[in-house]
C-alpha cells in the first residue's frame, strides 16, 4: 500500500517537473524553469501547509474518539465516587440520545483548530529544526535531544496561544449535550460558537483556559515531536527497518509519550474551558493551579489520568496519522 502511494507520488512529481520544464532550444527561454516548490517563499510556507493538511486529515479520522474522551473527563465533576464511565457506555449514551453523527459534534471547530494550531506547531517546529540543523552542520555537530525538545515545546506553546479560541469552541460544542435541554446553546457551527462566546464573555473569553492549553501543548509536543524526531534519527543511524517502518515506529513511540505527558494538563484544560459562571456569578475554578488542587482534593489524584486508554487511543492514532501524512507530504514536496 505504502509502496503504491510512493510510486504514484513519484509519478506525480515527475509529471509536474516535466510540465514545468520548458522545451530546450527555444530562443529567449531559460533551459530549465525555476521549480515553484523551491522558491524561497514556498520553502518557507510548505512546513506550515503540510502541517495543517496532515492535522486536518488526522482529526477527521479520530473526531468520535475525541468526543468520547471529553465526555469522560467531564463526567462526575466535583465527586470522588459514583459510577465510572467507560468509552463504550459514553458512546452508547451519545448514540441513544441522538444520532451516530453526534459523535462528530464539533468537527468544524476541530478542523479550524487544526488549520490554526497544527499548521503553526508543525510549521514552527520544522522551521526551528531546519535552523538548528544548519547551525549543527556548520559546527560539524549532531542535533541533540535537548535541542529537539526546545524546538518542540516552543512550537507547541506558540501554536496553542493562536489556536485557543477554536479549541475553546470545540470543548463548548462537545460539552453542550451534557446540559439540561433548557440550558443548551445548540451551536450551529464553530463560527456560531465563537460569536456566542465573545458576545457573552467578551473577546478575552475566547482565551479561557489558555494557560493549561499552552502548558498541555508544550507537554504534548515535547512527547510527540521531540520523541518522534529522536526515535527516527536513532533508527536511521542504526539502519533499522525501511523508511516507512521507521516513520511508523517513531510515530507510535511519540504517541505514547505525548499521551503520558499531556493528559493531566488536557484534563484541567477541558474543565476550565467547559466551566461557566454560576447563579452567584462565580466560576468553579479560579485558574489552572486552583483546578489541580480542587480536583485532587475532591476527586483524587488518579482522576487526572482517568480515561488514559481513551486518551491514548485518541492521541496516538492522531499523532501517528499526522506525522505519517506530514512525512509523506514533506517527501512529495522536497
Amino acid at each position: 500500500m505504502s509502496q503504491t502511494i510512493k510510486q504514484a507520488a513519484e509519478a506525480a512529481r515527475s509529471k509536474t517537473s516535466g510540465v514545468m520544464t520548458p522545451a530546450k532550444g527555444v530562443e529567449g527561454e531559460v533551459a530549465v524553469a525555476n521549480d515553484f516548490l523551491h522558491t524561497p517563499f514556498m520553502r518557507g510556507i510548505l512546513p506550515f501547509v503540510n502541517g495543517g493538511i496532515s492535522g486536518m486529515v488526522a482529526t477527521t479520522a479520530i473526531q468520535p474518539i475525541d468526543m468520547v474522551k471529553v465526555r469522560i473527563q467531564l463526567a462526575g465533576e466535583g465527586k470522588s465516587g459514583g459510577p465510572r464511565p467507560t468509552p463504550l457506555s459514553v458512546t452508547r449514551e451519545i448514540i441513544a440520545s441522538g444520532r451516530a453523527l453526534d459523535l462528530y459534534t464539533g468537527l468544524s471547530a476541530g478542523l479550524l483548530r487544526q488549520a490554526v494550531y497544527t499548521t503553526a506547531r508543525l510549521g514552527f517546529f520544522q522551521t526551528f529544526m531546519d535552523r538548528l540543523n544548519t547551525r549543527a552542520k556548520a559546527k560539524n555537530q549532531k542535533l541533540t535531544f535537548g535541542e529537539r525538545a526546545a524546538a518542540s515545546t516552543a512550537a507547541g506553546g506558540i501554536a496553542a496561544m493562536l489556536g485557543n479560541p477554536a479549541d475553546l469552541a470545540l470543548i463548548r460544542m462537545q460539552s453542550d449535550g451534557l446540559k439540561p435541554l433548557a440550558e443548551r446553546k445548540n451551536y450551529k457551527s464553530v463560527i456560531d460558537a465563537l460569536m456566542s462566546i465573545s458576545k457573552s464573555e467578551g473577546i478575552a473569553g475566547l482565551w479561557a483556559g489558555a494557560t493549561p492549553t499552552v502548558v498541555r501543548a508544550m507537554a504534548l509536543n515535547f512527547g510527540q515531536l521531540a520523541f518522534f524526531s529522536e526515535t527516527k534519527a536513532r533508527l536511521e543511524a542504526n539502519k533499522i527497518g525501511s523508511k516507512n517502518t521507521q516513520t511508523f515506529a517513531a510515530s507510535a513511540v511519540a504517541g505514547f509519550f505525548a499521551s503520558f505527558f499531556s493528559l493531566p494538563f488536557d484534563f484541567v484544560k477541558t474543565r476550565l474551558q467547559k466551566q461557566q459562571r454560576g447563579p452567584d456569578g462565580k466560576l468553579p475554578y479560579k485558574g489552572m493551579a486552583d483546578c489541580f488542587v480542587k480536583v485532587a482534593k475532591q476527586e483524587g489524584i488518579l482522576r487526572f489520568y482517568r480515561g488514559f486508554g481513551t486518551y491514548y487511543v485518541r492521541i496516538a492514532p492522531h499523532a501517528m496519522l499526522t506525522l505519517i501524512v506530514v512525512d509523506y507530504l514533506g517527501w512529495l514536496t522536497k
